[in-house]
């Protein structure tokens, strides 16, 4: 695996071992690799690792793919695939309603990676999980295309650096914008389920913003400071303000979960664009 990045023109005056290290997160083995068998050139010439690199500098990096670990999954059909963004590093889905975002053992098919498999095959690559979006939950969804940048991804989730805006409709009129903070924790009577535990939960925070309330529901944007599994579901049930159609957290009959990851925003890791993207249609 070969690849090419153009440092950006912010890109701080480092070394290749800085850069490498603690900007693009290349695992301590894979770096040995690169330095033992050569295989970083700059402006297509070979470097050393303590030698530095500058905004605009053509980093060529030779990695073998026996380097990483990688679970075969079965290819499923890629026309179930929408893309919203796709470039080298990585592709923004927008999943559907209805099916899981990997699977849980080798041998299980009929889920998102398993479509997104069979359509990157075409293009000799593969899919990498960064998040999830719960099974009955649609909207954009982001995968690595190759095990180099899916650390990097993994850190921007973390620290909050990919913007996740989601869509809900919730049975009741919400009429104020609110954040909830309320630890989450694992039912321990369901294990399908998360429910509020302040003693022992983990710290999750939902900022609500309402966009149109009506007699009996709202229409609500919802983005996360945390992400907790069943995170907005959870924390709108707590208010009384369950999802429409959430099978797990509420008794009224909906025709789907009323839920949608709507919008992303993300900076490219490498070439430093702003990536803006929008799943439609959505929800209303």
């Amino acid at each position: 695996m070969e690849y090419s990045i153009v440092l950006p023109t912010s890109q701080k005056k480092m070394t290749l071992r800085e850069l490498l290290e603690k900007e693009w997160l290349v695992p301590r083995k894979v770096r040995h690799f690169l330095r033992v068998r050569k295989n970083v050139w700059r402006n297509h010439q070979p470097i050393n690792f303590h030698e530095f690199v500058y905004a605009n500098d053509i980093i060529t990096l030779q990695i073998e793919e026996e380097d990483y670990n990688y679970q075969n999954v079965t290819a499923g059909s890629k026309e179930n695939i929408t893309v919203l963004f796709e470039d080298e590093h990585l592709v923004v889905v927008n999943k559907p309603v209805g099916i899981k975002t990997h699977p849980n053992q080798p041998e299980e098919t009929g889920t998102l990676l398993n479509d997104l498999t069979a359509y990157l095959a075409e293009q000799d690559e593969r899919p990498y999980v960064v998040h999830r979006l719960d099974k009955e939950t649609s909207g954009a969804i982001l995968f690595a295309k190759n095990p180099f940048v899916l650390p990097i991804l993994g850190r921007l989730l973390e620290e909050k650096k990919i913007y996740r805006r989601y869509q809900a409709v919730v049975w009741g009129k919400l009429t104020q914008d609110c954040t909830i903070d309320k630890k989450i924790g694992r039912n321990r009577h369901d294990h399908r389920k998360q429910i509020i535990d302040e003693r022992h939960g983990k710290t999750a925070i939902t900022h609500v913003k309402v966009h149109q309330a009506h007699q009996k529901t709202s229409e609500i944007y919802c983005t996360l400071a945390t992400g907790r599994t069943h995170q907005i579901r959870v924390h709108l049930a707590s208010l009384g303000h369950p999802v429409v159609g959430d099978p797990l957290y509420q008794n009224k009959k909906g025709a789907r979960l009323a839920l949608h990851a709507y919008e992303m925003n993300l900076l490219h890791p490498f070439t430093q664009e702003q990536i803006q993207i929008t799943a439609q249609p959505g929800l209303w």
